[in-house]
């Protein structure tokens, strides 16, 4: 058999649901899903096709074991397009439903699976939510906009980054648990630089709960196997300061980022985080169609890695405390391009310019 992939011991997918998760290897010719120890399927994975060898799961088993063949193959370097063989009618018309297998155009082979299709799937990789919150509009300082949904807790996102081996969570901060880890980071020099919100804990406690305490804000603490390395902010933009600068839509969201860990500011690391903090913001609600960014206008380095990630350059604009440059990632080039994975495997690099991008620098 011939095939893109090199092997791989473990890929992990669900990983955001326990009771969900799978372990998926690729010895070079099968690709072999398990589940709590026991093998779901085998597949064969050959070029741009992607065929069931052997199962003994039912319907719902097999549609789930093929979604994580497919996000272990997807993640690994197979074409961003395969084409699925299945024996059960059951389970490929599950996958169908959903959205993971569409018709051969062709009318040839089949079934077919797109990567930008899988990767809109939030049960891959989030946690379990009631789904897109009603709308109805409200009024907060004199903006309207959408009434938000209550704050999640605990982990809400996790994915496996192949090149590190590790699994990425994302998970909502808690005020007793966390603020010991914001109160060192804000005081690191490199992050305080950007920032500019070092000082004492009270203030630190103020500010963290602040943010829990506000609809519009979700504070969020990243770590790859269980150890936290940053913080993010993610915001609803039509609450948010920037929204008076732009036209701004009811479901456009932006984000903030810290690195606190120095070992976690290398290129590895910076091409597993920044495209999942986008990915988070994109499936949390199928409604947000873009994600916005506020940079230093004179921040060229930072600016020009952001065109890199997919967001185009809208305009400049003053803040009361900085000139800024509008950037926007739209969903349709995000998943349509793949800007999910790093093009090329990364190389670790000592640091980084876009490690850090607080809300005030």
């Amino acid at each position: 058999m011939s095939t893109t992939l090199s092997p791989f011991s473990r890929h992990v997918s669900f990983a955001a649901r326990p009771a969900l998760r799978c372990d998926s290897q690729f010895d070079g010719a099968w690709l072999t899903v398990m589940q709590a120890g026991g093998q779901l399927a085998r597949f064969g994975l050959d070029g741009h096709a992607l065929h069931l060898l052997d199962s003994a799961a039912g319907d719902d088993a097999l549609a789930h074991a093929t979604m994580a063949a497919l996000d272990a193959a997807f993640a690994h370097g197979a074409p961003r397009t395969l084409h699925v063989q299945l024996e059960s009618r059951d389970a490929g018309r599950r996958l169908h439903d959903l959205g993971v297998l569409v018709r051969d155009p062709s009318g040839a082979r089949g079934s077919v699976a797109h990567a930008e299709l899988l990767w809109q799937l939030p049960e891959l990789y989030m946690a379990p939510a009631a789904g897109p919150y009603p709308l109805r509009y409200t009024m907060t300082d004199g903006k309207r906009h959408p009434q938000r949904p209550p704050k999640p807790h605990g982990v809400v996102y996790a994915r496996h980054i192949p090149w590190l081996g590790q699994t990425l969570t994302l998970r909502a901060a808690e005020l007793a648990r966390d603020l010991p880890l914001l109160h060192r980071w804000m005081n690191d020099p490199d992050v305080a630089y950007f920032w500019n919100e070092d000082g004492d804990e009270a203030k630190h406690r103020a500010y963290l709960q602040g943010l829990i305490d506000d609809p519009h804000m979700l504070p969020l603490i990243a770590a790859f196997d269980d150890k936290p390395f940053g913080y993010f902010e993610v915001y609803w933009a039509k609450e948010n300061r920037v929204a008076p600068f732009y036209d701004a839509h009811d479901h456009d969201r932006g984000w903030h980022v810290l690195i606190g860990e120095p070992d976690f500011r290398g290129k590895a690391f910076l091409t597993a985080w920044f495209p999942a903090i986008q990915h988070y913001q994109f499936l949390d609600d199928p409604r947000t169609q873009r994600i916005v960014g506020e940079p230093r206008a004179d921040h060229v380095r930072q600016i020009a890695n952001l065109d890199k990630a997919g967001f185009s350059r809208i305009k400049e604009f003053d803040f009361p405390h900085k000139r800024a440059m509008l950037v926007m990632l739209l969903r349709e080039r995000f998943f349509g391009e793949h800007l999910l994975l790093p093009a090329l495997p990364p190389a670790l690099s000592p640091s980084f310019p876009i490690a850090q991008q607080g809300p005030n620098p």
